[in-house]
């Protein structure tokens, strides 16, 4: 079963900021029969996308409506504020939100941040979305406030950003709608989480063999059993151990050659 009945794939969206490629390369190396679908989407249209079953999971942004989603948060990502190269920020490494009260800082319908109230002097107009945004940036009439992968994602040769401490910060999560937890989200969710490929806390691979631990000899255990041969578990002489003879006699004799006369 692949997660959806009329796709052959496993469907992964994934918002703007997120790079999934790491995980899509372990997905490839564990489930090669298996493609794994890439759909990027806007970080407002990402749950929808979730709920109308277009998408099998999805790497989003918090928060999610947790009575209809799952989600396992990965991340926090640090907030920066985008400035153009010229700017007086660019003088210290972090900003606090206070200095920004005097500056235009643009905040875009699309912003994924959340503001109990927006910092800064309002802009003339809402940008349709960050990079919209921050090409007015760039154009010098105002700053704007994201989180850092997306001030790398739009990254330009003329603009660079600072730390803001104090500012509100974006969290990523890998979700899924919680009636729809299909062996291959499970596979996905091992993925993320770093579990091996045989991590008992993941579905079971198809043919794996499930007898409880204590009955696989590890192999550590196997060099004991053959460099110590014939000893006991405290160490004890066993009836096969060339050091134990029959008798007192042969006892005696331990290591020693038998001369033949």
């Amino acid at each position: 079963m692949t997660g959806s009945e009329t796709s052959p794939s496993f469907r992964l969206a994934y918002v703007p900021g997120v790079t999934p490629a790491k995980w899509v390369r372990i997905w490839n190396e564990r489930v090669p029969d298996i493609p794994l679908t890439l759909l990027q989407v806007p970080a407002a249209e990402a749950t929808g996308m979730l709920r109308e079953r277009t998408a099998d999971a999805g790497l989003v942004r918090l928060p999610v409506d947790r009575t209809v989603f799952s989600a396992i948060p990965l991340y926090t990502e640090t907030t920066v504020v985008v400035v153009p190269k010229d700017h007086l920020v660019t003088a210290v490494d972090e900003v606090s939100l206070a200095d920004l009260a005097e500056e235009v800082v643009f905040h875009p319908l699309d912003d994924v941040l959340d503001w109990e109230r927006p910092p800064g002097q309002p802009a003339f107009e809402r940008p349709a979305t960050t990079e919209d945004a921050i090409e007015l940036v760039a154009a010098g009439v105002g700053l704007l406030v994201v989180p850092q992968s997306l001030a790398r994602l739009y990254h330009r040769r003329d603009l660079t950003y600072r730390t803001v401490a104090d500012a509100p910060q974006s969290g990523v999560a890998l979700s899924w709608p919680e009636d729809a937890t299909t062996d291959l989200v499970e596979d996905f969710i091992g993925i993320v989480r770093g579990r091996t490929v045989n991590s008992t806390r993941g579905r079971t691979p198809a043919g794996a063999d499930t007898r409880s631990k204590e009955k696989r000899p590890d192999a550590s255990g196997a060099r004991r059993g053959s460099a110590a041969a014939g000893t006991g578990k405290q160490g004890k002489p066993t009836a096969r151990s060339p050091r134990s003879g029959s008798g007192g006699a042969g006892g005696s004799r331990r290591g020693k050659p038998r001369r033949r006369s």
